[in-house]
């Protein structure tokens, strides 16, 4: 039979490591579009702020939706950006540029 001493030390440690587990679940969740716009960073810079081509963070998430409408369309030609703009769905593309608009510049 186990002690109640024993009993209160293993329910304190299943609380803490639930509550550690439950931390690190949080933080491993990424806002929605971010994982997505990681994509963009290689020449937008980080969250979209530049330095390189045009600056992302803070414009309109419609903007940027329509803009990367476009280039699936082909109405930009064929270059690396509608390559890119062809990989995401209509869905992944509202939290993409969700994401960015939210971002300070």
């Amino acid at each position: 039979m186990m002690s109640s001493r024993v009993a209160l030390a293993l329910l304190i440690a299943a609380a803490a490591l639930a509550a550690s587990q439950a931390a690190i679940a949080q933080t491993a969740i990424s806002p929605p579009g971010r994982l997505l716009a990681s994509n963009c960073f290689q020449c937008h810079g980080t969250n979209g702020k530049g330095p390189g081509f045009d600056k992302l963070a803070g414009k309109s998430a419609r903007k940027l939706f329509k803009e990367m409408k476009e280039y699936q369309s082909g109405k930009e030609g064929d270059g690396i950006m509608a390559r890119h703009a062809m990989g995401y769905s209509d869905a992944q593309l509202r939290e993409l540029c969700q994401w960015l608009s939210q971002q300070r510049r």
